[in-house]
């Protein structure tokens, strides 16, 4: 059966086809909607884990067991997961095991752009990556043959442009393999430095064998120039987005070697596709991979010398960087104004954020959509750096400056990222005993990445109930003595509770606890409108940044299809010209 189907989509279909029996992932764009997909499959036991550490292990237990498993992340998740992945190239695995990574050239959603295939190299392990939803269906499937062939987890590369686009498939049914027996083996599965040190010539010479089989595989193939006379002038090698990218640039006016395995990479194949053009052109997104690996070859190759190694590629930019013709397009006569993003209408942390500005204090944020707290005209946050880095900064902060920063500076964490990488950083303020303050934002769903249940929620992938974790109790048997919880809608309350914990010289933790105004769940106050009348239009209600909220002729307005009556803004107008519409959204 063909239909269209997202890359994302493809990948847990071939999940399913593959007779993949356990997923452990934790959400991060673009890689969420593999799991997400994958969960509408009741063959598959999917989960939400607390963070990608936790999700490799489970994957890595399933496999151990005797059945194919599978993890997601993105690349910066790759980066929390690379302690066991590393040690699993030793180990190999029992089952098939496919770790699902997916990058984000362009950062759309990230704090930075890493290339995945460092890890691969760096690891040791094999990395297909798909060009297309086809090929993400078929390299899944072919992950597992090569995993358990060859005794490794593999790597499954995806990028933005590749998860989030639609293409045609054709779909097969399910094929679950036997349960492949568990055995007890010290020697393979212990690694202490005796065993390990006699696993890495296994290692190394698995990487032989996989880049023997890398030189006659059918998804590394040549597609030579179909022009006039032959031309084979340029030769392109390249692999995934990238090589739709100089197929719809140059149809078959170039030759081609299109790489489905970037690691091992194959020599031979390379050299002999080398000898049958006069240049060599490597286009690949990131960093000069594939390049390195040609000009350690010895051949005469270009590339990065005149494509960038910072940003997304398009058909455009490999159009104007090598001679072809750029399409322009058409604009329409008035420019677009910017429309940066903000934090929604009613999103429970603009009132906290706006208690933090008003207080002039030192944010150190963390990773989630509450990272929009550093937007104008709230600027309320001062360094974002990965996930839990919040509070094991505001720690080394406070610990540097002492009492000059103790007053003024406090750590914002999500409930979600708490969970993943944030406890243990709170353990550190415990144990080491810093002044500092802790504010959980806790809105009881992780929101960046769409709606994901977490271990706060109470719910699993499937919304059913789940494990339930309790913030104040965890929090208090971490050590803490001071733990206070505030509804961000209430700004007097905010303010009060921030400037105590502030003021204490101990270590505390405030939760901010109201669930996202997003959440289906949550009923709407009515929205509120503006008495043009009273309004002087001081403009002090625009001061929280909210999206419904405008100026017209001078008056503040209202939309009332944004607005969700949480009051924020009418707690901040002196002539009290917010009204109720009394009618409930």
């Amino acid at each position: 059966m063909k239909q269209l189907m997202l890359g994302n989509a493809a990948v847990a279909r071939g999940l399913y086809e593959a007779g993949c029996c356990v997923i452990s992932s934790y959400p991060g764009t673009p890689s969420t909607e593999i799991t997400e997909e994958a969960a509408k499959y009741d063959e598959i036991y999917c989960e939400w884990a607390p963070n990608e550490k936790v999700a490799m292990e489970t994957a890595f237990g399933a496999c151990l067991a005797g059945k194919r498993s599978f993890c997601a992340m993105k690349h910066v998740g790759l980066n929390v997961a690379a302690d066991p992945l590393f040690t699993m190239s030793y180990t190999g695995v029992n089952a098939g095991m496919v770790v699902g990574v997916a990058d984000d050239a362009g950062m759309h959603s990230s704090q930075n752009e890493q290339d995945s295939r460092h890890h691969a190299i760096a690891a040791k392990v094999p990395m297909l990556e798909p060009s297309d939803s086809a090929e993400a269906l078929e390299f899944t499937k072919l992950a597992y043959e090569l995993s358990e062939q060859f005794d490794t987890p593999v790597l499954l590369k995806m990028c933005t442009r590749v998860a989030h686009s639609q293409s045609l498939v054709e779909t097969s049914g399910r094929m679950e393999p036997a349960v492949k027996p568990y055995e007890k083996d010290i020697a393979k599965y212990v690694m202490m430095p005796g065993n390990a040190i006699r696993r890495h010539p296994f290692v190394e010479e698995r990487t032989r064998r996989l880049q023997a089989w890398a030189e006659t595989a059918s998804i590394n193939r040549v597609e030579m120039s179909k022009a006039e006379k032959g031309d084979t002038t340029v030769g392109v090698i390249t692999s995934s987005t990238s090589y739709q990218y100089v197929k719809e640039v140059f149809g078959d006016a170039v030759s081609i070697l299109k790489l489905g395995m970037t690691n091992p990479l194959p020599v031979k194949l390379i050299q002999d596709f080398a000898c049958k053009v006069e240049k060599l052109v490597v286009v690949e997104e990131l960093d000069p991979v594939i390049e390195n690996h040609c000009k350690a070859l010895g051949l005469a190759v270009s590339g990065k010398d005149f494509l960038p190694v910072e940003g997304e590629f398009s058909q455009n930019l490999i159009a104007k960087k090598m001679g072809e013709e750029v399409y322009e397009g058409r604009a329409i006569d008035d420019p677009i104004p910017p429309r940066p993003p903000v934090m929604c209408a009613g999103c429970p942390h603009r009132g906290l954020f706006y208690t933090l500005s008003k207080n002039k204090c030192t944010v150190l944020g963390d990773i989630g959509c509450y990272t929009l707290g550093a937007v104008a005209p709230l600027a309320a946050m001062d360094m974002t750096l990965c996930m839990g880095a919040s509070i094991s900064a505001v720690h080394g902060f406070n610990k540097a400056l002492g009492a000059e920063a103790e007053g003024k500076t406090v750590a914002v964490i999500g409930d979600s990222t708490f969970m993943h990488s944030g406890m243990t950083g709170l353990a550190n303020i415990a144990y080491n005993q810093s002044n500092s303050t802790v504010i959980i934002l806790d809105n009881s769903i992780t929101g960046m990445t769409g709606h994901q249940q977490n271990p706060t929620t109470g719910y699993n992938i499937k919304g059913d109930p789940a494990g339930k974790i309790d913030l104040e109790a965890l929090c208090k048997a971490m050590g803490f003595t001071r733990v206070r919880v505030v509804d961000p809608y209430d700004l007097k309350a905010c303010d009060t509770v921030l400037k105590e914990e502030l003021a204490v010289e101990e270590p505390s933790v405030i939760i901010s606890r109201r669930p996202c105004a997003l959440l289906k769940y949550v009923k709407h106050s009515a929205p509120l409108k503006v008495d043009v009348v009273k309004c002087v239009g001081c403009r002090s209600c625009m001061r929280i940044g909210c999206p419904a909220i405008s100026i017209r002729e001078g008056k503040a307005h209202v939309d009332a299809t944004l607005c969700v009556g949480c009051g924020v803004c009418e707690q901040l107008c002196g002539v009290k010209a917010f009204q109720s519409t009394g009618k409930e959204g």
